[in-house]
């Protein structure tokens, strides 16, 4: 069997083990596989958030454990010919949202996430790509190209027989409302922050954030300017083939097991990244799923030690903040405004599985007014917090 990851990682794991069950085929993914030990702790209901869709369904087999068990038959040869395509195991792996809670609640530190991508890589490889993976998979390349899609989605909000016709077509709720691209998209102002410059960033704007949210964008490079940062968006190499389009970590990719596609973005992100890094400039990006990316799978990628050491040098916005602020090099002082509001932080799941969580509750006590209160989900309280610059 030949795999799409880098599983190398593994190549020990379960060895000299009698009881660690390892499948007959997929070398080192089989035994990232078996690493399970079936404790059972993803089939609670405790502290925690493994796994969500066993918490809402109740089903063994949308467990990572119950994932577990049904890989270990297709990788034994007990699903027929095709067994990446057996419809058991595809509904139990297109239910695991890929939150990489396992990776951080498992004894074990099962990391379905990544099997996930694998599995579907496998399918792709017996089945061939949908029009539904392709679409979506492709979205950064699309919206790049053709600019005028992005009316779509909001088109198809408002017109219920074209929703109808996603579902059916694509598999799409029609009760569910698409994300709206922003008209336009962020662009990089031309010049950064003028003065004296007090240190070098690069900030690393993902797909996401780039055609959705660039307010975003602004207002991390605003910060950045205003305590004193050069930033400097960060752009592809000038002998990147698609040296006009943004860079994209490839997530979208990844998520539906598209493996080659995203081993070309990563490869773009590294040609672009590495000489920042070996620079020595702190790299930031705003998008926990992207930019632990590049920390996490791109490191499974086959792209050796380059990507290695980009990964120790990336930090999400908070993090940056935070490590600055530990040692100092952080001077913004942030003023609170008037009236009080209560403000929910729901954090990424992937901030969770890494525990970033810890630098986000850190960089919002900067902001005067701030108190944190535990009562079930934790609440942040600001005084209508704002910041300077």
């Amino acid at each position: 069997m030949k795999t799409f990851l880098d599983w190398s990682a593994y190549k020990d794991a379960g060895m000299g083990d009698a009881y660690a069950d390892i499948p007959k085929t997929g070398g080192d993914f089989a035994k990232a596989v078996a690493v399970c030990i079936n404790s059972g702790l993803c089939r609670t209901h405790s502290k925690g958030v493994m796994c969500p869709s066993y918490r809402v369904s109740g089903v063994d087999g949308h467990s990572t454990g119950g994932r577990v068990k049904m890989l270990k038959a297709a990788l034994n040869g007990e699903l027929g010919a095709l067994p990446f395509a057996d419809p058991e195991l595809a509904e139990a792996m297109d239910l695991c949202v890929s939150c990489k809670g396992c990776k951080r609640e498992c004894e074990n530190e099962v990391d379905m996430a990544a099997i996930k991508i694998e599995y579907l890589a496998q399918r792709q490889a017996q089945t061939g790509p949908s029009l539904r993976t392709r679409l979506f998979a492709g979205l950064p390349r699309f919206l790049h190209r053709w600019p005028w899609l992005k009316g779509l989605p909001a088109l198809r909000n408002r017109q219920p027989w074209l929703a109808a016709l996603g579902e059916k077509a694509l598999g799409i709720s029609a009760r569910r409302r698409l994300p709206e691209p922003a008209t336009h998209a962020f662009r990089a102002p031309e010049h950064g922050a003028a003065g004296e410059i007090a240190r070098e960033v690069v900030l690393f704007v993902d797909t996401f954030t780039l055609h959705f949210e660039p307010d975003i964008a602004a207002a991390a490079l605003a910060v950045l300017n205003a305590a004193g940062y050069r930033a400097i968006v960060a752009g592809a190499a000038a002998d990147d083939a698609e040296a006009g389009r943004p860079l994209c970590c490839g997530r979208t990719w990844l998520a539906h097991g598209l493996v080659a596609d995203a081993r070309r973005e990563a490869s773009r992100v590294l040609a672009a990244l590495l000489p920042h890094a070996d620079a020595g400039r702190p790299i930031v990006g705003l998008e926990p799923a992207c930019i632990l990316s590049l920390r996490d799978e791109h490191t499974m990628l086959g792209l050796g030690e380059p990507a290695l050491k980009l990964a120790q040098r990336i930090l999400l916005f908070e993090e940056f903040i935070a490590k600055e602020h530990t040692a100092k090099a952080f001077a913004l002082e942030f003023k609170p405004a008037a009236g009080t509001t209560p403000v929910l932080v729901h954090g990424h799941c992937h901030q969770k599985a890494v525990g970033a969580m810890k630098s986000m509750r850190k960089v919002l006590k900067l902001v005067p007014g701030v108190t944190l209160r535990r009562n079930g989900a934790r609440v942040f309280r600001r005084n209508g917090a704002t910041r300077k610059g």
